[in-house]
Order: C-alpha cells, then sequence, then structure tokens
C-alpha cells in the first residue's frame, strides 16, 4: 500500500529539522548562485535564500511561525555570530587607533543619519506609533535591533523584515555607488557599510577586500552600540 504524500509532507512540516534543513539548503543554493555569478551584488545568496524560501512557504501554504519554530536555531546563532565579528576590531586595533577621530565622526554621523533620516521620511508619511519604534534600529544587526524595538515598543518581526530589507539593498549598491563616487580608500568604504548595511552589507565588505570587510565590521559593532542610545533620543523627537 502506498503512502499518501498529503499525510507525508503534513508530518514532515510539523518537524523542526525539515525547515531547519531548508534553509541551509536555501542559503548553500543563494551561494552557489553568487559564485556562479562571480559575486557579483545583485547576486546576493541571503536575498536568494528568502526568496526561495517564500516560494517554498507560499506553494506548501506553511505558515511563517510554523517554519520559525523549526529554523529559530539559525535565529539563535545570529548572536554568537555578531560577537564574532570582535575579531576583526582586535586585529586592527592599531590602525583603529591611528584613525580614531575620523571612525568616531563617520560613525557619528553614519548612525544620526540612518536612524533620523528613516524616523523623518516615516513620520512626513504620517506613520507613527509601534511602526516608527520598529524603523529607527532598522540599520543595526537584527539581535541588537530586535531588542532596542521591543525596548521602544516596536513589533519585532517587522523590525526583523526591516532589518534584513535594508542589509540586502545595501549589499546590492555599495560597490556600483562607491565606485561611481570614486572612494577608493577601503577602510571608508568598510567602515560606512557596516554601518549602514549591518552583517549583511559587512559578509558583502568581506568578498570584495579584506580591509573593508575589517572595517565593515568595525562599523557594524560600534553602530549598534550607538543606535542603542540615538534611537530612543531620536524616537521621542519623531514620535
Amino acid at each position: 500500500m502506498s503512502a499518501d504524500p498529503a499525510l507525508i509532507w503534513a508530518y514532515l512540516s510539523e518537524g523542526p529539522l525539515l525547515w531547519l534543513a531548508a534553509t541551509l539548503a536555501a542559503y548553500a543554493a543563494g551561494d552557489w548562485i553568487s559564485r556562479a555569478a562571480r559575486r557579483q551584488g545583485w547576486a546576493n545568496p541571503v536575498l536568494i535564500a528568502v526568496l526561495l524560501l517564500g516560494l517554498l512557504l507560499l506553494g506548501t501554504g506553511t505558515p511563517y511561525a510554523t517554519y520559525f519554530e523549526g529554523a529559530q536555531f539559525v535565529h539563535f546563532m545570529l548572536g554568537p555570530a555578531t560577537v564574532c565579528l570582535a575579531l576583526p576590531m582586535y586585529d586592527n586595533l592599531p590602525r583603529m587607533r591611528a584613525a580614531a577621530l575620523p571612525i568616531l565622526a563617520g560613525l557619528v554621523a553614519g548612525s544620526a543619519v540612518a536612524v533620523v533620516s528613516a524616523l523623518a521620511i516615516a513620520r512626513g508619511l504620517g506613520i507613527e506609533g509601534p511602526v516608527l519604534a520598529a524603523l529607527a534600529p532598522k540599520s543595526t544587526t537584527a539581535p541588537v535591533a530586535i531588542g532596542i524595538a521591543e525596548r521602544l515598543g516596536g513589533q519585532p518581526t517587522l523590525t526583523a523584515v526591516l532589518v534584513l530589507t535594508t542589509g540586502i539593498l545595501g549589499a546590492i549598491i555599495v560597490t556600483p555607488l562607491f565606485d561611481a563616487l570614486g572612494l577608493r580608500d577601503w577602510r571608508a568604504r568598510g567602515l560606512a557599510v557596516g554601518t549602514a548595511a549591518h552583517g549583511i552589507g559587512t559578509a558583502r565588505a568581506f568578498q570584495v577586500n579584506p580591509t573593508a570587510g575589517a572595517f565593515a565590521g568595525i562599523g557594524m559593532g560600534l553602530n549598534a552600540i550607538l543606535t542603542a542610545f540615538i534611537a530612543p533620543l531620536a524616537l521621542r523627537l519623531f514620535g
């Protein structure tokens, strides 16, 4: 007697390992496509993985809550992965000391503009309340951004979507934008993308140049600290 495929799928879809495996497989496929495209910015592996998983959930009618229950281990690993970015900061301490004032100025300007510009545009469009709070930390790495949004009364799920969108867009446009602007200093390029596009932008910076990747990690880590102070102040201004 042959088994009913629908019953088999119903059984598997309730298990956590299926969605964890699907997440890893989607990213592996995205990374393969990115390598085949010679790491072009538009072939971002995270973007490709998101599209593949979205199509899978849509095609199978699987609720996001069911998917997240199985794939939450990946979400948990975001925290340790973020902490590991302290390593490039440690390795580049002498270079950071030599450029301490430009780094500090760039970080303060980048963090403030990221938060204030987003809130000002959203407020001008009539957005308020929890959505504003979810938007404020969009340029910060996901674990920190979600924590900030929760403290400010925002919606963590919406914050995660905004963070992901910000990172993907930043990773796609960063190289052609800096090339068009004639910005050649890898330290400045890395610091800018890490501050504006957090982990996904940092991963892109490492693909392009090791120095850019190291300074992107610096920008990402320090921007998370600054945003925790700037976001509540800016939200009071526009809230």
